[in-house]
């Protein structure tokens, strides 16, 4: 592809925007300020743009309404295929609902289930299908060949791209003095989009993209001037894991978009929780991506006015659950410890209550006496305990050993609150 004449121009995204002009399907989403963000991260002012509160939970169908629209006005249309994570499935399944076509969606098996439920929800018929992205999109592409259907791609077409862009339309218009924007990359159709609004109506903004650590593809793909593809994905943001990007979203990604960083799944987990805490926000793993960005070391946004997109708040309840319990015991206010004791009466009795003496909750507790290092008539109690942070933990422990128990913290990586 020649990388001087882009797949996607400004002008195909103003098309987008024209064709959706329902808002039973896509709506117009909101922003809102986060002083809490601004005094996190130093930012003079932190606008999120809450595009997980699309009616479909993401920004998908702005894509998938373009694309299929297109080929409706090019000519007779019957049926779509797709293959999504999740939230393109959603998308590409309203969308073909309203247009009056059948789609059908391939689904990796494992898929959360909210999101199997939903897109079925919407119309479409859902096939589980590989066990990730990649062997889901196989399998779809094969399908529509053999059923002569339209194959609607996540981020690798024109029309997509052109659609996402039209919530960078948004954007802009949220905002037109915005310093930095930042967006999460999956396979990069979001982004591309995005930057093509922006370098048409704000070619001064900084664009910003953002990827899982485990999942990233753009840094590598950018510094070898070609597409690069993971084997595997490990991140907790199914919604960015695609494991690659095309030709076309990597042509547009190196002409617009000023930087891309990574972030961990701690620092994603750490970012949903804090949305969910400061600004009331339940967002997936993928929406929280930016906020991570913003969070980390990785980006600075010191003294600007920075707008981070949550694209997706499809997050399922067992995600939110791992999700929370990480992160809690990141903040130490779950804390598990393990306390040598002789294997006496009253033991429990005792460190039951030097620990209420504090305020905490003990979840549960139990006796371990099989391990080889103890000796007869000693034994571990095991303790999982609510606290209210770093200190509360740190004076539980202190106080545990004050009265002359060995007790070490096991749900840390290294070190205890004692010895911090």
């Amino acid at each position: 592809m020649n990388r001087d004449e882009l797949p996607v121009t400004f002008a195909d995204v103003e098309a987008a925007r024209e064709r959706l002009d329902d808002p039973s399907v896509v709506k117009r989403t909101p922003v809102e300020r986060s002083t809490s963000l601004e005094a996190m991260t130093g930012a003079a002012e932190v606008v999120l743009k809450l595009e997980h509160l699309q009616w479909t939970g993401s920004f998908k169908t702005r894509g998938a309404y373009n694309k299929i629209q297109r080929c409706l006005e090019e000519g007779d249309l019957e049926q779509v295929v797709a293959a999504s994570a999740g939230n393109h499935a959603q998308g590409v399944a309203l969308a073909a609902t309203k247009l009056g076509v059948d789609s059908t969606i391939v689904m990796p098996t494992a898929a959360p289930q909210t999101k199997i439920d939903a897109t079925r929800g919407y119309g479409g018929t859902v096939e589980l299908v590989g066990n990730d992205f990649q062997e889901a999109t196989a399998f779809a592409r094969e399908l529509a060949a053999e059923s002569e259907a339209e194959f609607v791609h996540a981020f690798d077409d024109p029309a997509i791209v052109a659609g996402q862009g039209t919530l960078g339309l948004e954007m802009v218009e949220d905002d037109p003095e915005i310093d930095t924007v930042v967006v999460p990359i999956g396979g990069g159709g979001l982004i591309s989009g995005i930057a093509t609004a922006f370098a048409e109506r704000s070619p001064e903004t900084r664009i910003v993209g953002v990827q899982a650590a485990e999942a990233a593809t753009v840094p590598e793909s950018l510094d070898k001037g070609a597409p690069q593809t993971l084997e595997s994905v490990d991140t907790i943001a199914d919604g960015i894991a695609t494991g690659g990007i095309s030709e076309l979203t990597l042509s547009i990604i190196d002409r617009h978009v000023d930087e891309v960083v990574t972030v961990t799944n701690g620092e994603i987990a750490e970012a949903v929780l804090v949305l969910l805490e400061r600004a009331k926000q339940l967002v997936e793993g993928a929406g929280a991506a930016a906020v991570a960005a913003i969070r980390s070391d990785a980006l600075d946004v010191d003294g600007e006015r920075v707008m981070p997109l949550l694209c997706g708040g499809n997050l399922d309840m067992t995600m939110l659950r791992a999700i929370l319990i990480h992160a809690l015991t990141h903040r130490d206010q779950i804390l598990r410890l393990r306390v040598h004791i002789d294997d006496r009466p009253g033991k429990m009795a005792e460190l039951s209550g030097v620990i209420a003496d504090h305020g905490a909750n003990i979840q549960t507790v139990r006796h371990d006496r099989a391990l080889e290092d103890l000796d007869v008539g000693e034994a571990y109690l095991i303790f999982q305990v609510e606290t209210s942070g770093a200190g509360h933990a740190r004076n539980i422990v202190e106080s545990i050993a004050d009265h002359g128990y060995e007790v070490d913290v096991t749900n840390r990586a290294a070190e205890s609150p004692r010895d911090r």
